[in-house]
């Protein structure tokens, strides 16, 4: 049982226990992202502020992941069931029209709430017709992961394609204001989910969340350069000459995935090889990449604006030497694998090039969250 072509990049689960498996394997990887973010706290990659905000896209992932695993859940079993379109090649995530579809679904959550049956009248109704008519009740069953499905999509919290900008205080720098501003989005281009953290100073009149004219641009310029093609550099940079009264001191961008599976994806490279080699059980044969990008401002210069103005623009750090290479636009790169024991003592033993200083994080079923470096 394996998933249906639909070209090079895109494929399709056409079968109920495929899907249901390929759900499952991402509830486990999402339950473990929280652990590795909590273990970079302590480690002081990350600061308490940074994680909290982190913690709450990976939570909002692990619900997105919920409501689709309901909206999926009879896949191959009911006619009308729809299929899980995923990116097998490059992400192992499913597509952007997926997310975008399900955004559409949660405007009209409400009213498809109102038509169906509740929880507890679906389940009565399935229970009559196992007794009273002795059959599988797969039409009741698949109208109660419907509405689950829209139950989910009416709460809050959810990870959605677009996750708008939110400014958080972090106090003040001498009579500067500074700013925590985050976001993310599910990048169209590559199929994954990606978090941005910007940390910048507000010398502007009125603070930035009470700006009623600022605070819209900078929303908008945001999302507009939210794009994994765009080097950090650019992005602050342009920023930074947009607005001339924020300062932009620190950017960061976590990509979550690709995710690596021998069972659902066709990634060419060593971790392919690895997943082949260690011949996991069904759950255990996967691999997720985690990498933060951060950029850093290493000072302020004063440069002419206009005849008799001056205005402050931040000079960043490029340094090739803290393991970004000179072109990628970063201070720092650092990239990690979360992946369960099996994977890793195959990895550790074929040794591919170029993996020796990527960190490793060992999963274990218990939930037991090991760093290797």
């Amino acid at each position: 049982m394996t998933p249906t072509d639909l070209g090079q990049d895109h494929a399709t689960l056409e079968d109920t226990r495929v899907t249901r498996r390929y759900f499952g394997k991402f509830e486990k990887i999402t339950g473990y992202l929280g652990k590795v973010a909590a273990v970079l706290e302590t480690e002081g990659k990350f600061a308490r502020h940074e994680i909290a905000v982190i913690g709450r896209y990976l939570v909002g992932l692990n619900l997105t992941f919920r409501a689709l695993a309901h909206k999926y859940h009879f896949s191959g079993r009911f006619a009308h069931a729809g299929k899980l379109v995923f990116d097998r090649i490059e992400s192992g995530f499913p597509v952007y029209q997926e997310l975008l579809a399900m955004a559409n679904d949660a405007l009209q959550a409400q009213s498809h709430l109102a038509q169906l049956p509740s929880e507890e009248q679906l389940k009565d109704q399935m229970i009559r017709v196992i007794v009273g008519e002795q059959e599988i009740p797969t039409k009741l069953q698949y109208a109660l992961s419907q509405r689950l499905y829209y139950q989910e999509l009416a709460r809050a919290g959810l990870f959605w394609a677009r996750n708008d900008p939110t400014v958080e205080w972090l106090g003040t720098e001498g009579a500067r204001r500074r700013f925590l501003l985050h976001w993310a989005v599910y990048d169209s281009q590559v199929n994954l989910p990606t978090i941005y953290l910007m940390e910048l100073e507000d010398t502007g009149r009125t603070g930035l969340p009470k700006d009623e004219k600022r605070w819209p641009e900078v929303q908008a310029h945001l999302m507009a350069q939210s794009v994994d093609a765009l080097k950090l550099l650019t992005i602050a940079k342009g920023f930074d000459e947009d607005f001339d009264d924020l300062h932009p001191k620190q950017l960061r961008r976590i990509h979550i995935g690709p995710m690596y599976s021998h069972a659902f994806t066709a990634q060419q490279g060593p971790l392919r090889e690895v997943l082949e080699a260690a011949n996991a059980p069904p759950g255990e044969d996967w691999a997720m990449v985690w990498t933060d990008e951060t950029l850093t401002s290493q000072r302020a210069d004063r440069v002419k604006s206009g005849w008799f103005g001056t205005v402050e623009r931040e000079v960043f750090v490029l340094d090739p030497f803290a393991g970004a290479p000179a072109d990628s636009g970063s201070s720092r790169v650092e990239r990690a694998l979360i992946m369960p024991a099996r994977p890793f003592q195959a990895l550790a033993e074929q040794a591919p090039p170029g993996f020796a200083q990527v960190r490793k994080f060992v999963v274990g079923n218990s939930g037991q969250v090991l760093s290797y470096k």
